[in-house]
């Protein structure tokens, strides 16, 4: 069964914890709800299944308007489990008599009995990674398997990316970008969404070339480097006299001692940290003032306080306005 939100908005006194939020989780399909803390994420999911009123708005269940039956929707509360009549809805353990334990037995039950709509709320909580990967074939299979919509909410991305085929991105309780996970990664759409989804390098600039340029060029506020980004619209530019956000992720700077390529953006930087994460390991560095993040598989040849060249490519340099 499919799940269309139009226009939701929820509001505690003169705040609005969601507004005009619209989605469309389709049949067969897990649909990510991604966020930091406090977005709205399971303020969404409580207004979609009913639990609490609605300032406007409306919910369609395979085209049914189900908008007026707030309240038959009942949370299933770990370690409590009871089957609604119209969809699912498993929230995060509250109460000091619940067990975080009983989470995943929660989850699966309602995973092995849904019929219509399974609403997720942070559903791996407490698991260690064997166990994530194995719920998110779980969860996958169910939505295909069974033809339901499953609605999962998280504030890690990387569980989004592990179970979800697309993904509402909500932040301050606004939809900000939808789409398929690896592809919001890999593009965000502004600069709010890049920061939240992930390790991003983001620092401000200002454009030296006419917007007619075939390649743009732009001059860091922080040690004043000159850099050529990708190729976008002329209207995504910017004015040449304000400051827009160059991006690009750790992973897509490379490191090296050898020959200066300047068509690669090559700057002279100092090794400021070194922070092993297993089988990666983060780079802190420092380019004349410009701070940046490189993330490499592995560290040959280089500790604190030494020099390098990075380099960042210009078509993996995004740049936003906002």
């Amino acid at each position: 069964m499919s799940l269309k939100v139009f226009n939701l908005s929820k509001r505690y006194d003169d705040m609005w914890a969601l507004r005009d939020v619209s989605l469309e989780a389709p049949t067969g399909e897990v649909y990510g709800i991604f966020g930091p803390s406090g977005s709205g994420k399971t303020t969404l999911l409580n207004a979609v299944s009913g639990t609490i009123p609605l300032n406007r708005g409306s919910v369609q269940v395979n085209d049914s308007d189900v908008t007026a039956l707030a309240g038959t929707a009942r949370k299933i509360t770990v370690p409590e489990y009871e089957r609604p009549s119209i969809w699912q809805l498993v929230v995060k353990a509250r109460n000091s008599t619940s067990k975080l334990e009983d989470r995943p037995r929660a989850v699966i039950r309602a995973l092995e009995s849904v019929e219509s709509v399974l609403l997720l709320d942070d559903p791996f909580c407490g698991m260690d990674a064997s166990e994530c990967e194995a719920l998110a074939d779980k969860i996958r299979d169910t939505a295909r398997e069974r033809g339901v919509a499953v609605i999962l909410a998280s504030s890690d991305f990387e569980q989004i990316l592990l179970t979800c085929d697309r993904v509402a991105v909500i932040v301050r309780g606004e939809i900000k970008q939808t789409g398929a996970p690896q592809e919001i990664y890999e593009r965000p759409e502004s600069r709010v969404v890049a920061a939240v989804t992930g390790r991003h390098n983001l620092f401000a600039a200002r454009r030296l070339t006419s917007s007619k340029a075939e390649i743009p060029e732009f001059q860091t506020i922080d040690g004043g480097h000159r850099l050529f980004a990708q190729r976008i619209e002329r209207g995504a530019l910017g004015a040449l006299n304000q400051n827009v956000t160059l991006a690009i992720r750790p992973e897509q700077i490379s490191i090296s001692f050898g020959a200066s390529f300047p068509e690669d953006n090559l700057l002279k930087a100092t090794v400021k940290r070194i922070q092993r994460l297993g089988p990666t390991t983060l780079i802190e560095l420092d380019a004349d003032g410009l701070r940046l993040d490189a993330l490499v598989l592995r560290v040959v040849g280089l500790d604190v306080g030494q020099e390098c060249m990075v380099g960042l490519p210009p078509d993996r340099i995004q740049i936003f306005r906002d």
